[in-house]
C-alpha cells in the first residue's frame, strides 16, 4: 500500500536544454517556452536545482499538471517540473488513516487509489485536474467539499534556504480557492507532499444538486457508499466539463463571487431567478458560470478562444489560442458581468 517518501529518494535534476517547450505542461495547450527547465523527482534534486548556478538570479516558476495557469508569454526563467512520486499511509488511528502524496502524484489518481484501499474521504474532488501539490495552493474544491476538509499538513522546501518545513493545516490559512501558498508563501516555498486526514466515520456528501440528481438517475436503495458517489462525481464532470487532452482547458476559469447580503438581496429583486448558496458567515455565494451564460456569453467565440458550449464557467483553446487570447476573452467576460450584475469576477488561474 505504500511506496517511497520522496525525501528518501537519492536523484539529481533532469536539465533541458534552453528554449524547453512548455506546450505540453500546461492544459491550455498554450505554446511557450523557458529559458530553463528541469524535472524534479525528489526533495534533493529540488534544493539541488535552486543551488545550481545555472539558475542563479533567475526567477523560478513552480508547474506540476499545469491546469491553473495561462501563458501568455515565454518565460526568461527557471522551470521547476515537479515529477515527485509516491503515497503511503503514513499512520492511523481510531477515528482516521493519516495518508501521504507527493506533489507530482496525479490528484484523480491519487483520489482513485485511496478508494481502493478502502479509504473514503475524497470522492467529490475525483477528475479535478492537476497534481496534489497544486491542491493546497489552490484549496481545491468540488460538489460540497474543499481540500482544507481534509488536509492535515503540507511539506514544503523554502526557496531561499532549502530547508523542509511542515505546515499543519491551520498555518496553510485556507479560503476559498485561496491559502498561505498562493499569497505570502507564494516564492518562498515550493510544496513537495500533503498529508490528509481521511474519517473512518464516513457519511456521503451528497447534497450538491447535480451530484444527487446523478446518484439519483444511477438508482440504488438507502445512502451510497464511497464508490458511488466517485462514479457519479465523474459522469457529472465529463458531462459538463471538456477533456483537455482533447480541447485545452483550465477547468473553471472564475471564481464563484461572494458578495454581502444587502447587495444580494437587491440583486435579486432585479434578478429574481439567480443562482446563489447562503455561507455560513451571511454572506451569499453565487454561481460565476450563471451569471456569465445569461451575458449570453456561452459558446461565443474570439479568435481561437472561445466559452465552452455546455459549462459558460469554462474557457477554451479551440487550436492556436494564445495566453492574451484567453486573457482578452476573460476581461470582455468581466466588463460584462459586472455592467449587468455589478459583480467582479476573479480569475482563477495564475497568468504568468
Amino acid at each position: 500500500m505504500s511506496t517511497a517518501h520522496p525525501a528518501a529518494i537519492d536523484s539529481s535534476p533532469v536539465w533541458f536544454a534552453a528554449g524547453y517547450p512548455l506546450r505540453a505542461h500546461n492544459t491550455f495547450g498554450i505554446e511557450a517556452r523557458a529559458r530553463l527547465a528541469c524535472r524534479i523527482d525528489a526533495e534533493a534534486a529540488l534544493t539541488e536545482a535552486m543551488r545550481d548556478p545555472r539558475a542563479a538570479g533567475l526567477t523560478t516558476f513552480v508547474l506540476g499538471g499545469g491546469s491553473n495557469v495561462v501563458l501568455t508569454r515565454d518565460f526568461d526563467g527557471l522551470v521547476l517540473l515537479m515529477a515527485l512520486r509516491g503515497r503511503r499511509v503514513v499512520r492511523e488511528d481510531a477515528d482516521a488513516w493519516y495518508v501521504e502524496a507527493a506533489a507530482g502524484e496525479n490528484w484523480h489518481d491519487f483520489v482513485a487509489w485511496t478508494l481502493e484501499a478502502g479509504m473514503p474521504g475524497l470522492e467529490n474532488l475525483a477528475l479535478i485536474p492537476g497534481t496534489v501539490g497544486a491542491a493546497p495552493i489552490q484549496n481545491i474544491g468540488a460538489y460540497g467539499l474543499e481540500m482544507a476538509e481534509r488536509c492535515a499538513s503540507v511539506r514544503a522546501i523554502e526557496a531561499t534556504t532549502g530547508a523542509v518545513v511542515e505546515f499543519d493545516a491551520a498555518q496553510c490559512a485556507f479560503g476559498y480557492r485561496d491559502s498561505f501558498f498562493k499569497r505570502e508563501g507564494r516564492a518562498r516555498y515550493v510544496i513537495t507532499a500533503v498529508t490528509f486526514r481521511l474519517p473512518k466515520a464516513w457519511q456521503p456528501n451528497a447534497g450538491y444538486a447535480d451530484l444527487a440528481r446523478a446518484l439519483d438517475e444511477r438508482g440504488g436503495a438507502g445512502e451510497p457508499d464511497a464508490r458511488a458517489v466517485f462514479d457519479a462525481v465523474v459522469a457529472v464532470r465529463r458531462a459538463k466539463l471538456p477533456d483537455p487532452r482533447v480541447l485545452g482547458n483550465a477547468g473553471s476559469f472564475f471564481k464563484n463571487p461572494v458578495i454581502e447580503a444587502p447587495q444580494f438581496d437587491a440583486l435579486r429583486e432585479r434578478e429574481p431567478q439567480i443562482v446563489s448558496y447562503r455561507q455560513a458567515d451571511g454572506r451569499v455565494k453565487l454561481a460565476a458560470g450563471w451569471l456569465i451564460d445569461q451575458c449570453g456569453w456561452k459558446g461565443r467565440v474570439l479568435r481561437a478562444a472561445a466559452v465552452h458550449e455546455r459549462q459558460a464557467l469554462v474557457l477554451v483553446n479551440r487550436g492556436g489560442a494564445t495566453g492574451a487570447d484567453i486573457l482578452e476573452l476573460a476581461q470582455a467576460i468581466r466588463h460584462d458581468v459586472e455592467a449587468r450584475f455589478g459583480v467582479a469576477l476573479e480569475q482563477e488561474p495564475v497568468s504568468l
